[in-house]
């Protein structure tokens, strides 16, 4: 009996320092996937877009009840709404690559709503994202409109009214036989705490096609399954 009892401490000991170093592999793998900002880089050179679609419920739940969004009001913006458009490099991506990001003109301003759920992301995704794009804002904001329309949201995630849990491979599959010519390699799905944060997809800088971002993919969420919170 005194063996054991003296086993158990040191089996107790052994497991949490392997919960520990797996909890560093995992930060550690996460840090590698993570593109690299390339900040100031030169307007209009990269190689392809990743138009982001954010999972509005979460986005509420996590951080837009708390600020008191108007996105997050019932009835408004249910299922997807636009994150961004992103200029990408096949490793890494442009940021803020003008110093004062000529900030929109009420023109742009009034495309923007039409396609972003909030004028302030508007203003944060112009800044930091179509400044690399080569287009004025007007035209930036065009492209998401253009690039949103491309894309068909699976009917399973139109709207549910019921919270529902998938495999982030099903949410990639579901994309894919809405949207011909998209497959699982040309987009990724991410999460947080434990719920479907966004869908990332892949578009080449014409706007024209879906394309392979093995980057992008490689940042997709790594759990068994996702919560998809009720749409609002």
């Amino acid at each position: 009996m005194a063996a054991i009892a003296a086993a158990c401490p040191a089996a107790e000991a052994m497991l949490r320092r392997i919960a520990v170093f797996a909890a560093l592999l995992a930060s550690a793998v996460t840090a590698q996937a993570q593109p690299r900002e390339d900040r100031g880089a030169a307007m209009g050179e990269f190689d392809f877009y990743v138009l982001s679609l954010s999972w509005s419920a979460t986005w509420c739940q996590i951080t837009g009840e708390r600020r008191g969004a108007r996105q997050c009001d019932s009835g408004r913006n249910p299922g997807f709404v636009v994150h961004g458009l992103w200029p990408q490099y096949e490793r890494g991506y442009p940021a803020f690559c003008t110093p004062d990001g000529r900030n929109p003109s009420r023109r742009a301003m009034d495309i923007a709503e039409t396609v972003l759920p909030d004028s302030g992301l508007a203003r944060h995704q112009w800044r930091k994202h179509g400044t690399c794009s080569g287009l004025p804002p007007e035209g930036y904001f065009n492209a998401i409109g253009a690039a949103r329309a491309k894309v068909r949201i699976p009917a399973a995630l139109e709207a549910p009214r019921d919270v529902n849990r998938f495999a982030p491979l099903e949410i990639e599959r579901a994309f894919a036989e809405a949207n011909p010519g998209l497959r699982p390699d040309m987009m990724a799905v991410t999460c947080e705490r434990g719920m479907l944060e966004e869908v990332r997809i892949c578009l080449t800088k014409d706007l024209r096609s879906f394309r392979p971002c093995p980057e992008v993919d490689r940042a997709a969420c790594r759990v068994r399954e996702v919560s998809v919170p009720t749409a609002r």
